[in-house]
């Protein structure tokens, strides 16, 4: 099972102030232990939404706003990809994590959605062609 561990923004971190050596310090380690059991596959910090764009839709129509966004709580300042074997695990890794902004925070956990979970809507022509993509770029697919 593959999860995106979302980190929160903060007032900091939407401010742009970067994370104290010693945070760094400790999410570096962090990391390491996550790269050497084998659970992490991805993970970046993210720029203020200051520095960020939303595209809305409303039907065929498309429209942009500029951030920054307000409501720090539903914002995102970073992420990982861990694949782990179940939510549990995931969790007792989440636990683990040094406080990734040094302050108040929070980390969601959310299951990404493998091919096989589109059901019968994913045909056995669009599931070719999503491994095909996954494969050229470096992803892992998984389809019956």
């Amino acid at each position: 099972m593959r999860f995106m561990i979302l980190v929160k923004a903060s007032q900091n971190t939407e401010a742009g102030i970067m994370p104290s050596r010693e945070l760094l310090e400790e999410m570096g380690k962090f990391n390491e232990e996550l790269v050497k059991a084998g659970v992490m596959k991805a993970g970046e910090g993210l720029r203020p939404s200051s520095k960020a764009a939303r595209v809305h839709f409303s039907g065929s129509n498309r429209s942009v706003t500029p951030g920054p966004f307000s409501g720090e709580r539903g914002l995102i300042c970073g992420y990982w990809i861990w694949e782990a074997k179940s939510m549990d695990e995931a969790i007792n890794w989440a636990r683990r994590c040094p406080n990734p902004t040094g302050q108040e925070g929070e980390l969601e956990i959310r299951q990404l959605m493998e091919l096989e979970d589109f059901g019968p809507e994913l045909s056995a022509e669009l599931c070719q062609r999503e491994k095909e993509l996954r494969r050229q770029t470096q992803g892992a697919a998984a389809c019956k």
